[in-house]
Protein backbone atom coordinates (compact mmCIF):
# COMPACT_ATOMS: atom_id res chain seq x y z
CA UNK A 1 0.00 0.00 0.00
CA UNK A 2 1.39 3.46 -0.64
CA UNK A 3 1.76 5.67 2.01
CA UNK A 4 1.06 9.35 1.58
CA UNK A 5 3.99 11.40 1.99
CA UNK A 6 3.57 13.79 5.16
CA UNK A 7 4.79 17.32 3.49
CA UNK A 8 7.52 18.32 6.04
CA UNK A 9 8.73 20.84 4.14
CA UNK A 10 5.26 22.71 4.14
CA UNK A 11 4.73 21.89 7.44
CA UNK A 12 8.15 23.96 8.79
CA UNK A 13 7.35 26.58 6.42
CA UNK A 14 3.79 26.90 7.58
CA UNK A 15 5.18 26.76 11.27
CA UNK A 16 7.82 29.86 10.68
CA UNK A 17 5.16 31.51 9.39
CA UNK A 18 3.27 31.16 12.64
CA UNK A 19 5.92 32.05 14.55
CA UNK A 20 6.71 35.22 13.23
CA UNK A 21 2.78 36.35 13.26
CA UNK A 22 2.68 34.78 17.07
CA UNK A 23 5.72 35.65 19.02
CA UNK A 24 5.79 38.91 21.15
CA UNK A 25 2.09 40.08 19.39
CA UNK A 26 1.17 42.54 22.01
CA UNK A 27 4.74 44.18 21.60
CA UNK A 28 3.38 46.61 19.15
CA UNK A 29 0.40 49.18 20.54
CA UNK A 30 -2.70 49.14 18.12
CA UNK A 31 -2.76 50.90 15.05
CA UNK A 32 -4.67 53.95 14.27
CA UNK A 33 -6.99 51.76 12.06
CA UNK A 34 -7.33 49.33 14.42
CA UNK A 35 -8.28 51.56 17.16
CA UNK A 36 -11.27 52.15 14.05
CA UNK A 37 -11.92 48.54 13.58
CA UNK A 38 -11.71 47.96 17.16
CA UNK A 39 -14.39 50.94 17.51
CA UNK A 40 -16.49 49.29 15.02
CA UNK A 41 -17.06 45.96 16.77
CA UNK A 42 -18.24 47.63 20.04
CA UNK A 43 -20.90 49.28 18.28
CA UNK A 44 -21.55 45.98 16.63
CA UNK A 45 -21.92 44.48 20.31
CA UNK A 46 -24.15 47.63 21.24
CA UNK A 47 -26.79 47.92 18.23
CA UNK A 48 -26.62 43.79 16.89
CA UNK A 49 -25.16 44.12 13.43
CA UNK A 50 -22.51 46.81 11.56
CA UNK A 51 -24.27 49.62 9.57
CA UNK A 52 -22.04 49.42 6.50
CA UNK A 53 -21.07 52.64 5.74
CA UNK A 54 -19.74 53.81 2.38
CA UNK A 55 -17.41 56.13 2.88
CA UNK A 56 -15.58 53.71 5.08
CA UNK A 57 -14.19 52.28 2.01
CA UNK A 58 -14.25 48.61 3.19
CA UNK A 59 -16.35 45.96 3.10
CA UNK A 60 -18.21 44.11 6.61
CA UNK A 61 -16.18 40.79 6.62
CA UNK A 62 -13.90 41.99 8.77
CA UNK A 63 -15.07 43.81 10.91
CA UNK A 64 -17.54 40.69 11.77
CA UNK A 65 -14.37 38.68 12.69
CA UNK A 66 -13.12 41.30 15.02
CA UNK A 67 -16.19 41.06 17.17
CA UNK A 68 -16.16 37.63 16.88
CA UNK A 69 -12.66 37.25 18.37
CA UNK A 70 -13.32 40.02 20.85
CA UNK A 71 -17.16 38.68 21.60
CA UNK A 72 -14.75 35.48 23.21
CA UNK A 73 -11.79 36.59 24.04
CA UNK A 74 -12.72 40.10 25.76
CA UNK A 75 -10.68 43.17 25.09
CA UNK A 76 -7.24 41.81 24.18
CA UNK A 77 -4.55 43.70 21.59
CA UNK A 78 -3.56 39.75 20.52
CA UNK A 79 -7.51 38.80 20.35
CA UNK A 80 -8.48 41.33 17.85
CA UNK A 81 -5.38 40.72 15.82
CA UNK A 82 -6.20 36.84 15.90
CA UNK A 83 -8.45 36.52 12.84
CA UNK A 84 -5.77 38.58 10.91
CA UNK A 85 -2.72 36.68 11.98
CA UNK A 86 -4.76 33.11 11.10
CA UNK A 87 -5.64 34.90 7.40
CA UNK A 88 -2.03 35.52 7.20
CA UNK A 89 -0.71 32.02 7.83
CA UNK A 90 -3.89 30.90 5.59
CA UNK A 91 -2.44 32.59 2.66
CA UNK A 92 1.03 31.28 2.99
CA UNK A 93 -0.76 27.53 2.85
CA UNK A 94 -2.86 28.66 -0.27
CA UNK A 95 0.40 30.03 -2.01
CA UNK A 96 1.64 26.38 -1.52
CA UNK A 97 -1.51 25.19 -3.20
CA UNK A 98 -0.48 26.32 -6.45
CA UNK A 99 2.33 23.74 -6.78
CA UNK A 100 -0.49 21.68 -9.10
CA UNK A 101 -0.52 24.62 -11.53
CA UNK A 102 3.60 25.58 -11.22
CA UNK A 103 4.72 22.31 -9.27
CA UNK A 104 6.03 22.06 -5.64
CA UNK A 105 9.35 23.25 -5.72
CA UNK A 106 8.70 26.65 -7.17
CA UNK A 107 5.53 27.14 -4.68
CA UNK A 108 7.41 26.07 -1.50
CA UNK A 109 9.98 28.76 -2.71
CA UNK A 110 7.21 31.32 -3.06
CA UNK A 111 5.48 29.95 0.04
CA UNK A 112 8.61 30.77 1.87
CA UNK A 113 9.58 34.22 0.91
CA UNK A 114 6.22 34.86 1.83
CA UNK A 115 6.42 33.73 5.13
CA UNK A 116 8.82 35.18 6.04
CA UNK A 117 8.50 38.44 3.79
CA UNK A 118 8.68 41.89 5.93
CA UNK A 119 5.35 43.19 4.61
CA UNK A 120 3.50 39.75 4.76
CA UNK A 121 4.74 39.32 8.91
CA UNK A 122 4.07 43.21 9.58
CA UNK A 123 0.93 43.82 8.35
CA UNK A 124 -0.08 39.89 9.39
CA UNK A 125 0.69 41.01 13.01
CA UNK A 126 -2.10 43.88 13.35
CA UNK A 127 -6.18 43.49 12.80
CA UNK A 128 -6.77 45.60 8.75
CA UNK A 129 -8.03 44.39 5.72
CA UNK A 130 -5.28 43.90 3.52
CA UNK A 131 -4.63 40.18 4.30
CA UNK A 132 -8.46 38.84 3.69
CA UNK A 133 -8.11 40.93 0.43
CA UNK A 134 -4.83 38.52 -0.42
CA UNK A 135 -6.19 35.08 0.74
CA UNK A 136 -9.21 36.16 -1.67
CA UNK A 137 -6.64 37.16 -4.50
CA UNK A 138 -4.81 33.73 -3.89
CA UNK A 139 -8.49 31.76 -4.24
CA UNK A 140 -9.52 33.79 -7.29
CA UNK A 141 -6.03 32.50 -9.30
CA UNK A 142 -6.43 29.42 -7.93
CA UNK A 143 -9.79 28.91 -9.37
CA UNK A 144 -8.94 30.40 -12.71
CA UNK A 145 -5.99 28.46 -13.21
CA UNK A 146 -7.90 25.46 -12.15
CA UNK A 147 -10.58 25.89 -14.90
CA UNK A 148 -8.19 26.54 -17.45
CA UNK A 149 -6.25 23.34 -16.22
CA UNK A 150 -8.96 20.60 -15.12
CA UNK A 151 -12.53 22.71 -15.07
CA UNK A 152 -14.22 20.91 -12.54
CA UNK A 153 -16.26 22.32 -9.94
CA UNK A 154 -14.05 22.63 -7.64
CA UNK A 155 -12.27 25.53 -9.77
CA UNK A 156 -15.92 27.20 -10.56
CA UNK A 157 -16.50 27.42 -6.29
CA UNK A 158 -13.18 28.42 -5.74
CA UNK A 159 -13.48 31.43 -8.28
CA UNK A 160 -16.62 32.49 -7.24
CA UNK A 161 -16.13 32.24 -3.72
CA UNK A 162 -12.92 34.79 -4.12
CA UNK A 163 -14.78 37.23 -5.73
CA UNK A 164 -17.08 37.23 -3.50
CA UNK A 165 -14.45 37.36 -0.36
CA UNK A 166 -13.18 40.65 -2.49
CA UNK A 167 -16.30 42.45 -2.48
CA UNK A 168 -16.97 41.84 1.48
CA UNK A 169 -13.45 42.76 2.31
CA UNK A 170 -12.30 46.23 0.00
CA UNK A 171 -13.57 48.18 -2.69
CA UNK A 172 -10.18 48.03 -4.19
CA UNK A 173 -11.50 44.38 -5.40
CA UNK A 174 -12.65 46.28 -8.72
CA UNK A 175 -9.19 46.72 -9.87
CA UNK A 176 -8.03 43.75 -9.03
CA UNK A 177 -10.94 41.89 -11.11
CA UNK A 178 -10.37 44.52 -13.98
CA UNK A 179 -6.34 43.19 -14.10
CA UNK A 180 -7.48 39.50 -14.06
CA UNK A 181 -9.91 39.79 -17.14
CA UNK A 182 -7.06 42.22 -18.94
CA UNK A 183 -4.45 39.75 -18.07
CA UNK A 184 -6.64 37.01 -19.92
CA UNK A 185 -7.30 39.16 -22.87
CA UNK A 186 -3.85 40.28 -23.13
CA UNK A 187 -2.35 37.17 -23.00
CA UNK A 188 -4.56 36.45 -25.94
CA UNK A 189 -3.75 38.86 -28.05
CA UNK A 190 0.10 38.28 -27.18
CA UNK A 191 0.00 34.57 -28.17
CA UNK A 192 -0.52 36.22 -31.72
CA UNK A 193 2.99 37.91 -31.72
CA UNK A 194 4.95 35.52 -29.09
CA UNK A 195 3.06 32.13 -29.05
CA UNK A 196 3.67 30.55 -25.30
CA UNK A 197 5.67 27.75 -24.58
CA UNK A 198 3.65 25.58 -23.29
CA UNK A 199 0.38 27.12 -24.31
CA UNK A 200 -2.15 25.13 -22.11
CA UNK A 201 -5.19 25.12 -23.97
CA UNK A 202 -8.39 26.03 -21.77
CA UNK A 203 -9.80 22.25 -20.39
CA UNK A 204 -13.27 21.34 -21.60
CA UNK A 205 -15.52 22.64 -18.58
CA UNK A 206 -17.34 19.44 -16.60
CA UNK A 207 -19.53 21.53 -13.75
CA UNK A 208 -23.39 22.70 -14.60
CA UNK A 209 -25.21 25.23 -14.74
CA UNK A 210 -26.52 23.96 -11.60
CA UNK A 211 -23.18 24.03 -9.66
CA UNK A 212 -23.10 27.28 -11.14
CA UNK A 213 -26.29 28.72 -9.95
CA UNK A 214 -25.19 27.17 -6.62
CA UNK A 215 -22.26 28.93 -5.85
CA UNK A 216 -23.59 32.35 -7.03
CA UNK A 217 -26.46 31.82 -5.28
CA UNK A 218 -24.34 31.35 -2.13
CA UNK A 219 -22.29 34.33 -2.86
CA UNK A 220 -24.87 36.77 -3.39
CA UNK A 221 -26.37 35.26 -0.10
CA UNK A 222 -23.48 36.18 1.80
CA UNK A 223 -23.28 40.08 0.35
CA UNK A 224 -26.78 40.57 1.11
CA UNK A 225 -26.48 39.14 4.43
CA UNK A 226 -22.88 40.87 5.44
CA UNK A 227 -23.58 44.19 4.17
CA UNK A 228 -26.80 44.16 5.22
CA UNK A 229 -26.12 44.22 8.78
CA UNK A 230 -27.63 40.32 9.33
CA UNK A 231 -30.74 41.19 7.42
CA UNK A 232 -31.44 44.10 9.92
CA UNK A 233 -30.17 47.23 7.59
CA UNK A 234 -31.11 46.38 3.98
CA UNK A 235 -30.68 50.14 3.59
CA UNK A 236 -26.50 49.33 3.75
CA UNK A 237 -26.88 46.92 0.57
CA UNK A 238 -26.77 50.46 -1.51
CA UNK A 239 -23.46 51.28 -0.13
CA UNK A 240 -22.36 48.65 -2.38
CA UNK A 241 -22.10 50.92 -5.47
CA UNK A 242 -22.31 54.65 -3.16
CA UNK A 243 -18.73 53.39 -2.17
CA UNK A 244 -17.07 54.20 -5.77
CA UNK A 245 -18.30 57.47 -5.64
CA UNK A 246 -16.81 58.20 -2.07
CA UNK A 247 -13.40 55.99 -3.23
CA UNK A 248 -13.02 57.73 -6.54
CA UNK A 249 -12.66 61.25 -5.33
CA UNK A 250 -10.48 59.71 -2.31
CA UNK A 251 -8.50 58.16 -4.70
CA UNK A 252 -8.11 60.85 -6.94
CA UNK A 253 -7.78 63.49 -4.35
CA UNK A 254 -4.74 61.34 -2.22
CA UNK A 255 -6.25 63.10 1.27
CA UNK A 256 -2.49 63.47 2.10
CA UNK A 257 -1.55 59.81 1.45
CA UNK A 258 0.34 60.62 -2.12
CA UNK A 259 3.85 60.04 -2.05
CA UNK A 260 5.39 62.55 -4.86
CA UNK A 261 8.67 61.76 -3.82
CA UNK A 262 8.51 59.08 -6.30
CA UNK A 263 7.18 60.44 -9.30
CA UNK A 264 8.36 59.60 -12.37
CA UNK A 265 8.84 61.94 -14.96
CA UNK A 266 9.49 62.64 -18.44
CA UNK A 267 10.16 65.92 -19.79
CA UNK A 268 8.44 67.37 -17.38
CA UNK A 269 5.18 65.08 -17.05
CA UNK A 270 4.45 62.84 -14.50
CA UNK A 271 4.30 59.60 -15.79
CA UNK A 272 3.89 56.94 -13.18
CA UNK A 273 4.98 56.68 -9.53
CA UNK A 274 7.94 54.22 -8.63
CA UNK A 275 6.84 53.72 -4.79
CA UNK A 276 6.05 50.27 -4.65
CA UNK A 277 9.09 49.36 -6.43
CA UNK A 278 10.65 51.26 -4.43
CA UNK A 279 9.42 49.12 -1.26
CA UNK A 280 10.34 46.17 -3.61
CA UNK A 281 13.92 47.12 -3.04
CA UNK A 282 13.92 47.94 0.25
CA UNK A 283 12.89 44.96 1.73
CA UNK A 284 11.45 42.61 -0.92
CA UNK A 285 14.00 41.53 -3.03
CA UNK A 286 12.01 38.01 -3.71
CA UNK A 287 9.54 40.15 -5.16
CA UNK A 288 11.90 41.93 -6.75
CA UNK A 289 13.20 38.82 -8.63
CA UNK A 290 9.32 37.88 -9.27
CA UNK A 291 9.21 41.38 -11.05
CA UNK A 292 11.92 40.81 -13.25
CA UNK A 293 10.93 37.52 -13.47
CA UNK A 294 7.68 39.11 -15.19
CA UNK A 295 9.58 41.35 -17.76
CA UNK A 296 11.56 38.01 -18.90
CA UNK A 297 8.32 36.16 -19.38
CA UNK A 298 7.35 38.60 -22.38
CA UNK A 299 9.36 35.73 -24.69
CA UNK A 300 8.19 32.57 -25.36
CA UNK A 301 7.60 31.23 -22.20
CA UNK A 302 4.79 29.16 -19.81
CA UNK A 303 1.69 30.06 -20.22
CA UNK A 304 0.30 29.95 -16.70
CA UNK A 305 3.37 32.25 -15.66
CA UNK A 306 2.31 34.44 -18.13
CA UNK A 307 -1.26 35.33 -17.07
CA UNK A 308 0.58 36.06 -13.37
CA UNK A 309 2.99 38.14 -14.96
CA UNK A 310 0.80 40.07 -16.62
CA UNK A 311 -2.25 40.10 -13.83
CA UNK A 312 0.86 40.95 -11.28
CA UNK A 313 2.28 43.77 -13.89
CA UNK A 314 -1.51 44.59 -14.73
CA UNK A 315 -2.05 45.38 -10.52
CA UNK A 316 1.62 47.15 -9.83
CA UNK A 317 0.75 49.54 -12.58
CA UNK A 318 -2.95 50.26 -11.38
CA UNK A 319 -1.93 50.67 -7.43
CA UNK A 320 1.24 53.30 -9.22
CA UNK A 321 -1.56 55.28 -10.99
CA UNK A 322 -3.67 55.78 -8.24
CA UNK A 323 -2.31 58.96 -5.91
CA UNK A 324 -4.06 57.40 -2.73
CA UNK A 325 -1.13 55.20 -1.82
CA UNK A 326 -1.04 53.30 1.80
CA UNK A 327 1.79 51.17 2.35
CA UNK A 328 0.01 47.90 3.47
CA UNK A 329 -1.45 47.50 -0.15
CA UNK A 330 2.36 45.98 -1.30
CA UNK A 331 0.86 42.60 0.22
CA UNK A 332 -2.08 42.81 -2.31
CA UNK A 333 0.37 43.66 -5.41
CA UNK A 334 3.00 41.31 -4.31
CA UNK A 335 2.06 38.04 -4.41
CA UNK A 336 1.96 37.54 -7.81
CA UNK A 337 5.43 38.57 -7.95
CA UNK A 338 6.60 36.21 -5.30
CA UNK A 339 4.90 33.05 -7.78
CA UNK A 340 7.10 34.35 -10.49
CA UNK A 341 9.84 34.38 -7.78
CA UNK A 342 9.22 30.52 -7.19
CA UNK A 343 9.14 29.86 -10.55
CA UNK A 344 12.18 31.42 -11.30
CA UNK A 345 14.61 29.62 -8.66
CA UNK A 346 13.17 26.07 -9.30
CA UNK A 347 14.04 26.69 -13.17
CA UNK A 348 17.60 27.50 -11.85
CA UNK A 349 17.91 25.15 -9.75
CA UNK A 350 17.56 22.17 -12.42
CA UNK A 351 20.60 23.83 -14.21
CA UNK A 352 22.93 25.64 -11.85
CA UNK A 353 21.97 24.12 -8.28
CA UNK A 354 24.55 25.54 -5.54
CA UNK A 355 24.41 29.24 -7.25
CA UNK A 356 21.17 28.87 -7.27
CA UNK A 357 21.01 27.88 -3.63
CA UNK A 358 23.54 30.21 -2.87
CA UNK A 359 21.78 33.19 -3.74
CA UNK A 360 18.37 32.25 -2.57
CA UNK A 361 19.89 31.69 0.85
CA UNK A 362 21.36 35.34 0.37
CA UNK A 363 17.96 37.06 -1.07
CA UNK A 364 15.70 34.97 1.85
CA UNK A 365 18.36 35.82 4.91
CA UNK A 366 18.29 39.20 4.04
CA UNK A 367 14.45 39.10 3.45
CA UNK A 368 13.83 37.42 7.11
CA UNK A 369 16.52 39.72 8.64
CA UNK A 370 14.16 42.60 7.56
CA UNK A 371 11.50 41.21 9.09
CA UNK A 372 12.67 40.34 12.29
CA UNK A 373 14.25 43.81 12.59
CA UNK A 374 11.07 45.77 11.47
CA UNK A 375 8.60 43.99 13.60
CA UNK A 376 10.44 42.83 16.52
CA UNK A 377 12.94 45.89 16.89
CA UNK A 378 11.62 48.96 14.68
CA UNK A 379 7.90 48.40 14.66
CA UNK A 380 7.17 52.20 15.34
CA UNK A 381 9.89 53.69 13.83
CA UNK A 382 8.27 56.51 11.81
CA UNK A 383 11.45 56.64 9.57
CA UNK A 384 10.64 52.87 8.58
CA UNK A 385 8.02 53.09 5.27
CA UNK A 386 6.11 50.06 6.51
CA UNK A 387 5.66 51.99 9.95
CA UNK A 388 2.34 54.21 8.93
CA UNK A 389 0.17 55.59 11.22
CA UNK A 390 1.51 54.00 14.40
CA UNK A 391 0.71 54.48 18.10
CA UNK A 392 4.04 54.91 19.91
CA UNK A 393 4.33 53.02 22.93
CA UNK A 394 4.45 56.05 24.94
CA UNK A 395 0.67 55.74 24.87
CA UNK A 396 0.96 53.72 28.08
CA UNK A 397 1.72 56.80 30.15
CA UNK A 398 -2.22 56.92 29.77
CA UNK A 399 -3.44 53.94 29.63
CA UNK A 400 -1.26 51.86 32.09
CA UNK A 401 -2.09 53.14 35.32
CA UNK A 402 -6.00 52.85 34.27
CA UNK A 403 -5.62 49.40 32.87
CA UNK A 404 -3.56 48.10 35.84
CA UNK A 405 -5.83 49.92 38.75
CA UNK A 406 -9.18 48.50 36.59
CA UNK A 407 -7.76 44.79 36.67
CA UNK A 408 -7.06 44.77 40.61
CA UNK A 409 -10.02 46.79 41.56
CA UNK A 410 -13.12 46.98 38.81
CA UNK A 411 -14.18 49.85 40.45
CA UNK A 412 -11.92 51.86 38.80
CA UNK A 413 -13.53 51.20 35.29
CA UNK A 414 -16.01 54.03 36.60
CA UNK A 415 -13.75 56.76 36.61
CA UNK A 416 -14.67 59.80 34.80
CA UNK A 417 -12.33 60.77 31.53
CA UNK A 418 -12.17 63.91 28.99
CA UNK A 419 -9.76 63.28 25.41
CA UNK A 420 -9.41 66.71 23.92
CA UNK A 421 -7.21 66.07 21.02
CA UNK A 422 -8.42 65.91 17.75
CA UNK A 423 -6.82 62.38 16.41
CA UNK A 424 -7.36 60.51 19.68
CA UNK A 425 -7.52 56.66 17.90
CA UNK A 426 -7.15 54.32 18.98
CA UNK A 427 -7.78 55.40 22.27
CA UNK A 428 -11.70 54.70 22.36
CA UNK A 429 -11.19 50.77 21.57
CA UNK A 430 -8.08 50.84 23.86
CA UNK A 431 -10.25 52.32 26.56
CA UNK A 432 -13.14 51.04 25.73
CA UNK A 433 -14.20 49.32 29.23
CA UNK A 434 -14.03 52.76 30.38
CA UNK A 435 -17.51 53.97 29.76
CA UNK A 436 -17.53 57.44 31.56
CA UNK A 437 -14.81 58.40 28.98
CA UNK A 438 -15.73 61.31 26.58
CA UNK A 439 -13.67 62.34 23.27
CA UNK A 440 -14.08 65.91 22.38
CA UNK A 441 -12.13 68.05 19.91
CA UNK A 442 -11.89 71.74 19.12
CA UNK A 443 -15.11 71.98 18.21
CA UNK A 444 -17.15 70.38 20.97
CA UNK A 445 -14.83 70.97 24.27
CA UNK A 446 -17.06 70.40 27.10
CA UNK A 447 -17.28 73.45 29.93
CA UNK A 448 -15.66 72.37 32.68
CA UNK A 449 -12.81 69.84 33.31
CA UNK A 450 -13.73 68.17 36.46
CA UNK A 451 -13.42 64.64 35.07
CA UNK A 452 -10.34 62.22 37.46
CA UNK A 453 -8.14 62.09 33.77
CA UNK A 454 -7.82 64.46 31.59
CA UNK A 455 -5.86 64.54 28.42
CA UNK A 456 -5.01 67.23 26.00
CA UNK A 457 -2.56 68.85 23.36
CA UNK A 458 0.93 70.01 25.52
CA UNK A 459 0.52 72.97 23.81
CA UNK A 460 -2.75 73.52 26.05
CA UNK A 461 -2.21 71.87 28.99
CA UNK A 462 -1.10 74.66 30.75
CA UNK A 463 -5.02 76.31 30.35
CA UNK A 464 -6.12 73.31 30.76
CA UNK A 465 -4.52 72.79 34.38
CA UNK A 466 -5.33 76.73 35.31
CA UNK A 467 -9.13 75.01 35.49
CA UNK A 468 -8.47 72.08 37.26
CA UNK A 469 -9.15 72.37 41.19
CA UNK A 470 -7.65 69.91 42.62
CA UNK A 471 -3.87 68.42 42.53
CA UNK A 472 -3.26 66.36 39.56
CA UNK A 473 -0.37 64.18 38.54
CA UNK A 474 0.91 65.28 34.93
CA UNK A 475 2.34 63.62 32.46
CA UNK A 476 3.69 63.84 29.09
CA UNK A 477 3.79 61.54 25.82
CA UNK A 478 3.32 61.29 22.04
CA UNK A 479 0.88 59.31 21.12
CA UNK A 480 1.91 58.89 17.43
CA UNK A 481 4.65 60.25 14.72
CA UNK A 482 3.51 64.17 13.00
CA UNK A 483 1.03 64.56 16.03
CA UNK A 484 1.55 66.98 18.99
CA UNK A 485 3.21 66.08 22.12
CA UNK A 486 0.14 65.52 24.58
CA UNK A 487 -0.53 65.56 28.36
CA UNK A 488 -2.58 63.92 30.72
CA UNK A 489 -3.97 64.76 33.79
CA UNK A 490 -4.43 62.09 36.58
CA UNK A 491 -6.46 63.39 40.11
CA UNK A 492 -4.20 63.06 42.76
CA UNK A 493 -6.69 61.74 44.96
CA UNK A 494 -7.80 58.63 42.96
CA UNK A 495 -4.37 57.76 41.34
CA UNK A 496 -1.97 58.26 44.18
CA UNK A 497 -2.76 54.92 44.91
CA UNK A 498 -0.90 53.94 41.54
CA UNK A 499 1.96 56.72 41.51
CA UNK A 500 2.74 56.27 45.31
CA UNK A 501 5.35 59.25 46.02
CA UNK A 502 5.80 60.46 42.33
CA UNK A 503 5.64 64.02 42.21
CA UNK A 504 2.68 65.47 40.77
CA UNK A 505 4.27 67.54 38.33
CA UNK A 506 6.69 65.53 35.54
CA UNK A 507 7.21 66.24 31.93
CA UNK A 508 8.51 63.09 30.71
CA UNK A 509 8.57 61.46 27.34
CA UNK A 510 9.25 57.41 27.93
CA UNK A 511 10.73 55.12 24.96
CA UNK A 512 8.53 54.52 21.58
Amino acid sequence: MNERKIPWVEIGILVLAALLRFVLLDIKPPHFDEGVNGWFADQMAKFGYYHYDPTNYHGPLHFYAVFAAQTLFGREIWAIRLPIILVSIACVWMTLRFSRFLGAPATRWAALAMAISPAYVFYGRYTIHESWLVLFLLLTCWGILGLWRDGTRQYLFALVAGICGMILTKETYVMHVAAFGLAALTLWGWQYISPSRPAYPIARQSWTQRDLGASVGLAVLAIVFFYSGNFLDFPGLKGLYQTFAAWTHTGVDAAGHDKPLYDVSIFGHKVINAYWLMLFARYEWPALIGFVMAVILAFPSDARLRFIAIYGAGALVAYSLVPYKTPWCIISIQWPFLLLFGAAIAWLSKRHFLATVSMSAIVLGASLYQSLRLNFYHFTDAKEPYVYVQTYRQVETLTKPLLDLAKEDPRYYGVTGQILIDSYYPLPWMLGDFPQFGYYNKNNSPETHDADVVVVEASRADTVRSKLTEPYYRRDFRLRDSQDLCTVFFRGSVFSRWFGNQPLEVKEITPR
